[in-house]
């Protein structure tokens, strides 16, 4: 990770990818614009309703931060930060979800997610009957995530399940309204750990993932139904949880909501689209930076970025 300071002259001539670079220093200065373009994030301590920019308490806490976990996990911070850059947010998501699901698997035969693998230990995932719920009411389907007591953590027969629901509302035109929720204590906490590393062929594991995509499918919706296609989301939105709903037209956000990227700790990336999904709502730098830092934030500064777009009274409504 590199560290420049916003003062700083462009250097002479660029070559090949920059790799993780965080900014700091006077937004005003001379050469700023050129480092709030190229670095992966700018942290400041004043407010700024730059995308580029994240407003934090301390710089030099959030930049220990970075250098330790940046040092711990170098091959997936900067495989993300590559994927990152190639984000085009004004073009169909295909590209983007293929590009990240390759990096995905090439982390997935990587020593850092290996390391992870080793550490957590064997594990089963408790089978579930019903792990996601549609119903309709009208020219309603709402689908809900249905494993509250592991937070609707997400699964392989709950992918499934999701895409089933997906699939009723692309293919009947009398569906005009999508709704997605979870049932119980959170929308959907991410990926069921317990079942990380199941897979041991990643070539196969990325046709997988790109042949029955959520998010293509939430992509290809939102394209059709725009608004009408919602997440009300509450709880733990973690991972793929977070990049789900961020495919949505419309996100309303319980104010106890928490969202972030936790992947990098296990040595990968986001791997449900989250890339392009969250990309399109906040940019890249503020992406970046809650997946390099791992930071939780609060419904208050999701809705002042844009990640959600209400914050509702109500509860959660699953």
């Amino acid at each position: 990770m590199h560290v420049a300071d916003l003062s700083e002259p462009p250097p002479l001539e660029d070559a090949g990818p920059p790799g993780v670079v965080v900014a700091v220093g006077d937004l005003d200065s001379a050469h700023a614009e050129y480092w709030l373009q190229r670095a992966s994030f700018t942290l400041t301590e004043h407010s700024s309703a730059d995308p580029r920019t994240v407003c934090v308490d301390s710089v030099p806490d959030v930049l220990a931060v970075l250098q330790r976990r940046c040092s711990t996990w170098p091959v997936a911070a900067a495989t993300g930060d590559d994927v990152l850059r190639t984000v085009d947010i004004s073009a169909p998501a295909f590209a983007g979800v293929i590009t990240e699901s390759l990096a995905y698997s090439t982390l997935q035969s990587g020593a850092e997610f290996a390391a992870w693998l080793h550490r957590r230990g064997p594990r089963t995932v408790p089978d579930d009957a019903d792990p996601v719920l549609a119903d309709r009411d009208a020219d309603t389907l709402r689908i809900r995530f249905n494993r509250p007591r592991r937070h609707n953590a997400f699964t392989t027969a709950a992918r499934a399940a999701l895409l089933d629901a997906l699939t009723v509302a692309r293919l009947d035109p009398t569906v005009t309204e999508v709704v997605l929720a979870g049932t119980g204590p959170s929308f959907c906490s991410g990926g069921d750990l317990d079942e990380f590393g199941t897979f041991t062929d990643p070539a196969a594991a990325h046709l997988a993932r790109t042949r029955h995509s959520p998010a293509l499918a939430l992509d290809e919706l939102r394209g059709c139904l725009g608004q009408r296609l919602r997440a009300q989301i509450h709880g733990q939105v973690l991972g793929s949880g977070l990049e789900m709903a961020a495919f949505c037209g419309r996100v309303s956000a319980d104010p106890q909501t928490r969202m972030g990227l936790p992947e990098l700790e296990l040595g990968l990336i986001p791997g449900a689209g989250g890339t392009v999904s969250i990309t399109r709502r906040i940019r890249r730098w503020r992406t970046a930076y809650l997946f390099l830092t791992g930071a939780l934030i609060d419904a208050r500064q999701a809705l002042q970025w844009g990640l959600v777009d209400e914050v509702t009274a109500d509860g959660p409504a699953g």
